[in-house]
């Protein structure tokens, strides 16, 4: 039995490194950094403004890396950055950004859908509903190191 859950360990970790170089595989052929492509994501999946914050926490991504990527935009004029509530800031996406999110972002998000339409729409939910079972079992085991 041991060797058999080794076995199914190294599949998901394998699994989960591919799904990790299609993301950043997709980020090269979109002409970003991963760390913008989170963001932009993130923003474009939020409708257009993000509180920082959720960024980081949502996505797992250190807050040094999402305010490079925050900077970097800013810069080019794809998001501008406004007070949120208390200190918090969110990014919001600028005219120039919705149509940069358009050629990123959402080319992306577009491929994820039709990728699960070629499922059935109950083995979509059963991958969501194994997935957060798994992520909320293997936080615990985290928890406990």
């Amino acid at each position: 039995m041991e060797e058999r859950r080794r076995a199914f360990i190294r599949r998901i970790n394998r699994l989960t490194s591919e799904m990790d170089a299609l993301y950043h595989q997709s980020s090269l052929r979109l002409g970003i950094t991963d760390s913008v492509s989170v963001v932009l994501y993130a923003i474009y999946e939020a409708g257009g403004a993000c509180p920082i914050g959720d960024i980081c926490r949502q996505w797992g991504v250190r807050k040094q890396t999402v305010n490079s990527a925050l900077r970097r935009l800013e810069e080019e004029g794809i998001l501008r950055l406004e007070q949120h509530t208390g200190r918090a800031k969110r990014a919001v996406l600028t005219d120039r950004g919705r149509d940069y999110v358009q050629q990123t972002a959402a080319r992306l998000y577009e491929a994820e859908v039709r990728a699960f339409d070629t499922w059935p729409e109950e083995d979509v939910e059963t991958y969501i509903r194994l997935m957060e079972r798994y992520a909320a079992c293997f936080r615990r085991q985290v928890e406990a190191l």
